[in-house]
């Protein structure tokens, strides 16, 4: 069993930056695959970014080069640094978590998170 905790969410203006984090329970964090989703009013969720406990890494083209993916197992945590952050970014974000590979489907993640909200000011 997993459970997770997204923290670092906020307002910043457009070009600006933000860093969450996600705290996971559990003591096989290490063997799962870690992702962030995000979610905009009336839209359906969306991937974001993904990586394994190897260190194998996916991102959506669309924040390719803006976002940073990055996860310490010692401290059972997930970070996402959001650099040169867009009005179209705005969303709750979302960790999630299955044992194994990255999937870049939310459907195929059994843990979630409560979500973040991050709102990017034009």
């Amino acid at each position: 069993q997993v459970q997770l905790v997204e923290s670092g969410g906020g307002l910043v203006q457009a070009g600006g930056s933000l860093r969450l984090s996600c705290a996971a329970s559990g003591r096989t964090f290490g063997t799962y695959a870690m992702a962030w989703f995000r979610q905009s009013p009336g839209m359906e969720r969306d991937f974001v970014a993904a990586i394994r406990w190897n260190g194998n890494i996916y991102y959506a083209d669309s924040v390719k080069g803006r976002f940073t993916i990055s996860r310490d197992n010692a401290k059972n945590t997930m970070y996402l640094q959001m650099n040169s952050l867009k009005p179209e970014d705005t969303a709750v974000y979302y960790c999630a978590a299955r044992y194994g590979s990255i999937s870049l489907l939310g459907t195929e993640y059994g843990y979630w998170g409560q979500g973040t909200q991050v709102t990017v000011s034009s």
